[in-house]
């Protein structure tokens, strides 16, 4: 008997309908109707039925959790909505001045409804669907742009390929914000496989959740038991709901995942009642968590309250107090950074300390290894940043016996030989030299980076094996490969191989303000690769600038002017720069614009902008104005952002025109 198309695509969707039901009983709310066996049962018999009719083949499929095959990179994500970050209440009184500053702005008096959530230790990603099926799942990013996950994030059960109808339809388009996290369970056993193969373990959930998030073949995602709390809107949602606590309730209803942890709170002391709570269940969660998400709860007042700089100003993270623990200083050794900043890495005894184990930490700089007098053998206290960063927090005194040593920096940087400096009033020492191999590879993405030469496709990965197979000594070398060089490489096809050496060869034209930056100068940024481009217009004359010839340029200092005077004598950077040069590369100064409303004109910055300062230096002085750093009589505007503090009110003082971010916009003609 002939079986129809209708009753075969009938029985595809039942099965689909039924299995991401399952899913989600499982998964979501953690409530299974069915054994495993039967689950597998279905799914066995939907993966027979899509195999044997290709033409019913569905992107929201339960079968498409299974993952993709390798993609070359990730894509770029616009998000509709700035990803913003949150700020911080690191004690309780702090949290309540959020309270009151909460008060204030809305000049009332009544206790405000929040709403408390587990803050957790994941990756944001941002998740959109359209006609109720998922269709792109993207990182934060830099909170403006960010990666395209979909097929990774796809793998996730917890994440409906497509939406529950509910009480209601959801809209033709919904944006949700949400974190991945690795839970603690499905972590220890990831790490147990890596270690049993010989693999190098995470060092904590949060890097195994970024790690396979970010991996190219989503066949890899598919393996790891990621899971996903919602908890934001991205764009306009569509939802008719006065407040976050119905705009969650309808997202569950939709099939999202809420953390069932979140609590409505009336005013301040209910808030750090959960948090105390929550802080001291935290070890007995099945996921890390490293404080409390607190949000206004009316969504009208959260419109009202708005937003400051890059956060909002009706939410913040009401972080945990770090966790500590002792244990000994088995030795003090000099690391070298990209900089060439030498620093004090304590070599520890392991130790568990929230959830991960911690064996080096670091002591930033000599000043703090005097000031906290931190010697090898001593017993110290440490602590995790932000549950995060490993750092010494001082020496337990009374445990010394006298057999302790002083740490003393070297005088030649301990990978290359090449002298260690220390300016005056600087708190780090340096290796000066440009093609350091402990450097070498920061040197070579920095190089490459997107505001110096803006090398498209010379990823971490790639730099690491062109090192590591001794391709690539230093930045010259980079103009010596070829395109069969590359292909040969690990996963380098012979297209991509292409596309990055005609990448390398575009650099060959580039601007002095990039190729500058590219050197890694200390003390060099964006705004003083543009200022010392403008002045010396080409490579030689500042290669060969005195400190006094550079301390006459208008913003270097005496640091900067030593900083860069010692880099350009060092010979192995002059033979790293004469090598590029060689090799044909020909960095040009950038046109400014002559004339205009900008040309002769002075500005300061101050306060938090909504984008790097480097960047807003740089569009001012491509129009012929100048930076400068301190508020006079001359300066003709000051550009104020959030917090702008002294320099706003002497610019009010002497009567000079203070812009907003946006105003310079309109100045700049963007």
């Amino acid at each position: 008997m002939t079986v129809s198309k209708q009753t075969i695509r009938d029985e595809i969707d039942a099965l689909r309908q039924r299995i991401e039901h399952h899913i989600h009983r499982y998964h979501v709310l953690d409530d299974p109707e069915i054994a495993d066996s039967e689950y597998d049962r279905l799914f066995k018999r939907l993966v027979e039925l899509e195999e044997a009719h290709p033409e019913f083949a569905s992107p929201s499929s339960p079968t498409q959790r299974v993952g993709a095959p390798a993609a070359d990179k990730f894509e770029t994500v616009p998000h509709t909505v700035p990803m913003l970050s949150l700020g911080n209440a690191m004690s309780e009184d702090e949290f309540r001045e959020f309270d009151e500053r909460i008060h204030r702005s809305l000049r009332s008096t009544e206790p405000i409804e929040y709403v408390a959530e587990p803050k957790l230790d994941g990756l944001g990603v941002e998740l959109i669907y359209e006609d109720g099926a998922l269709v792109v799942a993207s990182t934060r990013g830099d909170g403006v742009n960010g990666e395209n996950i979909t097929a990774n994030v796809k793998t996730i059960r917890a994440v409906p390929l497509r939406l529950h109808k509910g009480a209601a339809a959801p809209p033709a388009r919904l944006e949700v914000r949400g974190e991945v996290i690795f839970p603690k369970q499905a972590f220890a056993s990831l790490n147990q496989e890596r270690a049993n193969r010989g693999e190098p373990v995470f060092a904590n959930p949060r890097n195994a959740a970024a790690g396979s998030l970010r991996q190219l073949d989503s066949r890899i995602t598919a393996t790891r038991a990621l899971d996903m709390f919602c908890y934001a809107p991205g764009g306009p949602t569509g939802i008719t709901a006065a407040t976050h606590w119905e705009f969650l309730a309808t997202l569950r209803r939709w099939g999202l995942k809420i953390n069932p942890e979140n609590r409505i709170c009336h005013g301040p002391d209910e808030v750090i009642e959960y948090h105390r709570s929550m802080g001291a269940r935290r070890a007995g969660l099945g996921y890390d968590v490293d404080g409390v998400v607190c949000k206004v709860n009316r969504l009208d007042l959260q419109q009202q309250l708005g937003m400051v700089a890059r956060s909002p100003r009706w939410a913040v993270a009401f972080k945990f107090k770090a966790q500590q623990a002792q244990t000994r200083v088995n030795n003090i050794i000099p690391s070298v950074g990209r900089t060439g900043a030498i620093t004090p890495v304590a070599e520890l005894e392991p130790v568990a300390l929230a959830g991960v184990t911690v064996s080096n930490a670091s002591l930033h700089n000599m000043d703090e290894v005097v000031r906290k007098d931190v010697r090898i053998g001593d017993t110290v206290v440490i602590e995790r940043a932000g549950d995060v960063i490993p750092y010494v927090v001082g020496v337990v005194l009374e445990q010394r016996t006298g057999n302790e040593r002083k740490f003393h920096m070297p005088k030649a940087c301990p990978v290359c030989g090449s002298p260690i400096v220390r300016e005056e009033g600087e708190a780090a020492f340096r290796c000066i030299g440009m093609s350091c191999p402990a450097k070498l590879r920061e040197s070579i993405r920095h190089y490459a980076s997107k505001h110096a030469l803006n090398i498209d496709g010379l990823g971490d990965k790639l730099v690491a094996q062109l090192i590591d197979k001794g391709l690539v000594r230093n930045i010259a070398d980079l103009y010596t490969l070829t395109t069969q060089t590359l292909a040969d490489l690990d996963r380098m096809g012979k297209k991509s191989a292409q596309n990055i050496i005609d990448a390398i060869e575009a650099t060959k034209q580039t601007t002095l303000p990039r190729f500058v930056l590219g050197l890694g100068i200390p003390q060099v940024g964006e705004h003083m690769a543009d200022v010392l481009a403008e002045r010396f217009g080409t490579i030689e004359p500042l290669q060969q600038a005195s400190e006094e010839q550079l301390l006459a340029v208008r913003d270097v200092g005496p640091e900067t002017a030593r900083e860069i005077r010692a880099f350009f004598e060092a010979p192995q950077n002059q033979q790293a720069i004469k090598a590029v040069l060689d090799a044909g590369v020909h960095p040009k100064a950038e046109q400014r614009v002559a004339g205009g409303e900008l040309e002769g004109k002075t500005f300061v910055l101050t306060g938090t902008l909504s984008r790097p300062r480097d960047q807003v230096a740089r569009a001012i002085s491509a129009q012929g104005g100048r930076i400068t750093s301190s508020v006079s009589k001359t300066t003709d505007y000051v550009v104020a952002g959030d917090d702008p503090g002294s320099k706003l009110e002497k610019a009010q003082k002497f009567g000079i025109t203070v812009l907003s971010e946006s105003d310079l916009r309109v100045l700049l003609g963007e």
